[in-house]
């Protein structure tokens, strides 16, 4: 975020304490007024007519409608409990407010939520969307800490109603929130447009690695149908051979020679990125894994299994596996490189788009429990070039995914500057520290 872009927008004239550490000061003209003379609580129980009513829920997109039909997850088997919502009313979550990712929303939907939150609705002298961004700014970094109770850490509802909020002029609060509605838009459309950029590169990324590991670097290189539909044509001197031809799938591996409590790498799916990077700060005793989990050797390629980590491709080669022997996730299947192919082309292979689609289609089980079988893996036929070549891909698709990556991640960085800029932003504009009307 550029501080300067900030620092260029006008200041009031004179400013005050607004008694609040976390708010800090607030123009001199604005007045402070208890929430119990802006909100009012809304508690209207659907009842028997939930079926009239839309649900709705409270995220971090704001508030939004449910899918009912589709949606995974439990729903009660009644509604009657339930708040009516109209649009522009407020929803507040009020208990577990350090831990639930949003506690204030404004809603465009009339509808039902869960009783468990509060429903407010505000005076008509005040500006909705003002207010919005006043409570969404102090949510943003939990900046309600002070109002804290229990260990629940909740917000009781008479303390909230004493809380001071901090107003300038209706005609002011209107143009302030017109204002970041502006401005929220520019910054997300720029955001949207940089996440875009990224898919196109990762894109990208998946087309490098399939072309090299195909049809390889010599574009003017004569070719062969290689019988396999989905791989197509191929160079004439590469082989098409089944991956269990070259390499052995879940292989065992022998740790006689560890001690009954030595520390061994341990790898939950959560350690493995789909850019093929690993986390082995993760240390547990041998005799704590040695059974129940997935056992692997430095080297060997690992892949997930399960889905949807296996569409994502996250696996990786064990290059970089800090004891000899480790253990991880039962979910992942294990491939160990044999002579005639190297271990890192092999990884090449199993993140290349055709393999990972292919094994999509290939996987068994029941919703959101489907894996990749084994037997798929141990068949799946692969276009095999001579050894030195292998390497030369293995080269190349390394120095261009490095130059990918680096794209992405200055897109990354930049997505972070402008959310960051977003909430400074907001911050600044709902607590008088810049004049923007």
């Amino acid at each position: 975020m550029d501080k300067t872009v900030i620092d260029s927008y006008p200041r009031y004239d004179s400013y005050k304490d607004s008694e609040y550490e976390w708010i800090g000061s607030v123009p001199t003209s604005w007045q402070s007024v208890p929430n119990k003379h802006i909100f009012y609580i809304v508690n209207s129980k659907v009842g028997k007519k939930s079926d009239d009513y839309d649900l709705l829920s409270l995220t971090l997109k704001g508030i939004i409608k449910r899918d009912m039909v589709n949606a995974q997850g439990k729903f009660p088997a009644e509604f009657d409990t339930y708040q009516e919502v109209k649009k522009n009313d407020f929803v507040f979550c009020l208990f577990d407010v350090e831990e639930t990712p949003r506690t204030v929303g404004l809603s465009n939907y009339d509808g039902m939520i869960t009783g468990a939150y509060t429903v407010f609705r505000i005076n008509p002298e005040y500006d909705e969307k003002f207010i919005y961004y006043y409570y969404l700014n102090l949510d943003l970094d939990k900046r309600f800490k002070p109002l804290y109770r229990g260990l629940r850490n909740t917000i009781p509802k008479d303390w909230f109603m004493s809380f001071k909020t901090y107003f300038p002029s209706k005609p002011e609060q209107n143009s302030i929130a017109k204002f970041l509605d502006e401005k929220m838009v520019q910054i997300d459309q720029a955001i949207t447009l940089k996440q875009q950029q990224i898919a196109k590169l990762e894109e990208y990324k998946q087309i490098v690695i399939q072309n090299a590991v195909t049809k390889g670097l010599n574009p003017d290189a004569p070719m062969k149908d290689s019988g396999v539909d989905w791989i197509g044509n191929i160079p004439t001197h590469w082989e098409v051979k089944k991956l269990k031809r070259v390499a052995i799938v879940n292989p065992s591996v022998r740790f006689n020679n560890l001690k009954y409590d030595e520390p061994v790498s341990f790898l939950p799916m959560e350690k493995v990125s789909v850019h093929g990077d690993i986390d082995c700060s993760l240390k547990r005793p041998l005799n704590e894994v040695k059974q129940g989990f997935t056992v692997f050797e430095k080297d060997d390629v690992i892949l997930a299994k399960i889905t949807p980590c296996f569409e994502n491709g996250k696996g990786a080669l064990l290059e970089k596996l800090d004891t000899p022997v480790g253990f991880g996730s039962t979910e992942f299947h294990v491939i160990r490189a044999n002579k005639g192919i190297d271990k890192k082309y092999l990884y090449n292979i199993t993140q290349s788009p055709i393999f990972l689609k292919v094994g999509e289609k290939m996987m068994v089980g029941s919703a959101g429990q489907k894996r990749v079988p084994t037997d798929f893996v141990s068949n799946y036929n692969i276009s095999l070039p001579p050894l030195k070549e292998q390497l030369d891909i293995n080269k190349f698709i390394e120095n261009t995914t490095k130059k990918i990556q680096e794209n992405i991640r200055v897109q990354r960085n930049q997505i972070d500057r402008l959310k960051e800029y977003k909430t400074i932003l907001i911050n600044q504009a709902v607590t008088g520290k810049i004049k923007v009307s």
